[in-house]
């Protein structure tokens, strides 16, 4: 039995071109016309990028995806070089400049910065096309790029959510053990009062109770600052219920106000909603309110301003908290979220940590801009409770 290379209806179709009239010629035009017409539909359709490629790199065919992750043009089709577009896929392929690809199945997760930061996994395979200008038939290979920028993002936003998990399970525990030192302190404290008092009145006694009472202030201090810090960190599951955010900012304001005056810093709202309406935990919500507000009366002069802008469209509701303090430097805008992380003096650096959480936890999200000299906007970012929904399947 012979067998041989297996033929397509097209290779027999093309083969017998010379012998069809005008007619059938026009009629084999038209199908072709449509049926690439209706491969084209396909491949615009698809979310992932396919591009064909000569063994030189040149690209030969892009599809709609493909232009967008890339910055590719109509013009670049025929004439660039998919290394010019990526320039560190040439060097992960193992190509020197004018090298062929090898005719083998390649994978790649590459990060690009262009036309913006997006993370892709990307595929070269062989193809058995029908040639292009700058390769032979046996010479083209398909790049099929997948964006996965999310699925990167969730990866690492877990690993951080672990790493600071560890951290804040240490914390609390060397927290808690602290409390039993301060304890015993304070018993002792208290033996060397009731001793104190059994002595005769004089001016030793009267320096000695001073220094105990000093001792236990500070104590009852410290007792504080690891109650506050403990009841900070412990992730609490959201206690959710409807929330109007203007009288949760309002509250907080007014828990605030003492401090707001005595450091002479005024606060102006402009509210493009009347209520903003979301299903929040009161608490927790009001916690980061706090926690922002303080961070800018700390990062201000007397007579300072804050600026709170609420706005909102049919999906979010956005907080935005202006001030009018020393900005941030752009080194430590990128570490604002890291734990222990802060340029205050006697800082914890647990603030917009705990605010990131939180904002987590409510589907939420924050952002920071700054300036240097100018000042910062913090962004809180809601879902609306009346929010749509899209049923999946």
């Amino acid at each position: 039995m012979i067998t041989g290379k297996k033929v397509s209806s097209l290779d027999r179709v093309l083969g017998q071109v010379d012998s069809l009239d005008t007619t059938n010629l026009t009629n084999l035009v038209n199908k072709l016309a449509r049926e690439r017409a209706f491969l084209e539909t396909i491949f615009n359709t698809a979310r992932e990028g396919i591009l064909v490629i000569s063994d030189l790199g040149v690209i030969e065919y892009a599809n709609i995806a493909s232009h967008q992750m890339i910055g590719l043009k109509n013009s670049d089709i025929g004439e660039v070089s998919l290394w010019r577009l990526i320039p560190d896929l040439r060097g992960s392929l193992g190509l020197e400049e004018g090298a062929r690809i090898e005719s083998s199945v390649s994978s790649r997760e590459l990060e690009l910065t262009y036309p913006e930061n997006r993370y892709v996994r990307l595929y070269i395979l062989p193809f058995e096309g029908v040639g292009g200008m700058h390769s032979d038939k046996s010479n083209q290979f398909i790049v099929i790029l997948s964006d996965i920028t999310s699925e990167k993002q969730s990866s690492e936003a877990m690993i951080e959510s672990e790493r600071i998990s560890s951290i804040l399970l240490l914390a609390a525990g060397v927290a808690h053990e602290l409390g039993n030192p301060l304890n015993s302190i304070t018993i002792h404290l208290q033996l060397i009062e009731r001793q104190l008092k059994k002595l005769e009145e004089s001016a030793a006694r009267s320096k000695l109770e001073s220094s105990v009472e000093v001792c236990r202030a500070e104590v009852s201090r410290l007792d504080g600052i690891i109650k506050n810090f403990l009841e900070a960190i412990r992730p609490q599951t959201p206690d959710f219920q409807t929330v109007n955010l203007n009288e949760l900012l309002q509250e907080s304001l007014q828990f605030q106000a003492s401090e707001l005056e005595d450091r002479g810093i005024k606060v102006e709202m402009e509210a493009d909603v009347e209520s903003p309406i979301v299903r929040a935990d009161k608490q927790q919500v009001k916690q980061v309110f706090f926690n922002i507000t303080k961070n800018a009366m700390e990062a201000m002069k007397p007579g300072g301003l804050i600026r709170v802008k609420v706005q909102s469209n049919e999906e979010r509701v956005y907080l935005r908290f202006g001030d009018s303090g020393s900005g941030i430097s752009q080194d430590s805008l990128s570490r604002v979220f890291e734990p222990y992380h802060t340029t205050k003096k006697g800082g914890t650096g647990l603030g917009l940590m705990i605010v990131e959480r939180i904002m987590r936890e409510h589907g939420g999200q924050v952002g920071i801009d700054s300036k240097e000299g100018i000042g910062t906007v913090v962004t809180l970012e809601f879902p609306k409770q009346n929010r749509k929904f899209r049923m999946l399947g």
